[in-house]
């Protein structure tokens, strides 16, 4: 799969496609059957199923951290659409110069000249524009004159209500995992990269591997039992605190986890989280033996949420269980999207 930052990065290879637009964050079962009816077009026409995405999605350039939590980082997205079937994906960078364009000019600057898109999938809800004059109706209409026709997305339902990212935020909120990996068509997962930090959790007797998160607000916070998929393809059972550690302080958020009955060197290694069960919410104690005895309770009820789940044969979700397929990555502007603490 090609991964295309910005206009300028396109080239004459990339003209002609069929095409959809959006934000596809957690790229959940609603936006897999987008992702299914374009590729259904693409193949029917013998073009490249392009997706274009922005970074920072929309809301999050005009709403700060008034935004809606993230439920995939951007090097996520783009693996999982790579996943189902992506053959491209444009990564257009939302700032003053797009948010300024008019609905007819980012139609003739991304669709028509950039893209050369003969078909477009889009929600007959769809706006963008900023004068908002742009919609189903307008793109309709420019591309009979421009020579590409649009077709409105199908809505994907799940127990009879419509499958979206606020769904998804609602149900890891609110401890939901089950529902949530239903609407997600797979277990939610956490990650990054393991990071040397000031190990108050070795002082402690309870050593963690640190993993910083983007600056974005957390669709989880709090103390979780948690499943860890190791190098190697090893998992391990433990307990993570997703925020901002109020007791200690942290200048940015992270995913802190502590791994049951494990003792490695996992610096600079990159790990997959899957939260199973909230234990609470982040709380600042009056000190670190406070923190530290709370800690060996939220260890002893992890524990139990697992033996528990063993004895009664429920099943638990692994990082390894399996996606759509293998992605293959390849693009003249180098490939995944760097995250914030990737440099």
């Amino acid at each position: 799969m090609q991964v295309i930052r910005g206009l300028h990065n396109l080239r004459d290879e990339h003209h002609g496609c069929v095409a959809t637009i959006g934000n596809f964050d957690g790229v959940h079962r609603g936006h897999q059957a987008i992702l299914d009816q374009l590729l259904e077009r693409a193949r029917s026409l013998s073009l490249p199923a392009t997706v274009v995405v922005f970074e920072p999605q929309p809301r999050e350039f005009f709403a700060g951290d008034q935004a809606p939590p993230r439920l995939t980082r951007l090097r996520d997205k783009v693996r999982l659409l790579a996943e189902y079937g992506a053959d491209r994906v444009l990564c257009l960078p939302f700032n003053d110069a797009l948010r300024s364009l008019t609905a007819r000019a980012f139609i003739e600057q991304v669709l028509v000249q950039g893209l050369g898109v003969r078909h477009l999938v889009v929600g007959d809800d769809f706006r963008f524009g900023c004068d908002r004059r742009g919609d189903f109706e307008l793109l309709q209409t420019v591309g009979t004159g421009s020579g590409f026709e649009v077709e409105h997305t199908r809505t994907f339902l799940l127990d009879g209500e419509r499958v979206s990212s606020t769904r998804v935020r609602t149900m890891l909120a609110s401890g939901n995992f089950d529902q949530a990996a239903r609407m997600l068509g797979r277990p939610y997962r956490l990650g990054g990269r393991v990071m040397r930090d000031r190990q108050l959790g070795r002082t402690i007797g309870v050593p963690t591997a640190n993993l910083p998160q983007p600056p974005h607000p957390l669709a989880l916070q709090g103390v979780y039992a948690v499943k860890v998929e190791l190098p190697g393809g090893r998992h391990a059972e433990g307990v993570a605190n997703i925020g901002w550690r109020p007791t200690v302080g942290s200048q940015r958020p992270v995913l802190e986890v502590h791994l049951f009955d494990f003792d490695e060197d996992l610096y600079g290694e990159r790990l997959t989280v899957l939260p199973c069960a909230k234990l609470r919410g982040e709380m600042k104690f009056d000190g670190l033996e406070a923190l530290k005895a709370q800690i060996g309770a939220d260890q002893a009820r992890a524990r139990r949420f697992f033996a528990e789940t063993a004895a009664t044969g429920d099943s638990l979700p692994l990082a390894s269980a399996p996606l759509a397929r293998e992605a293959v990555f390849s693009d003249s502007s180098a490939g995944l999207p760097a995250d914030h603490d990737d440099g």
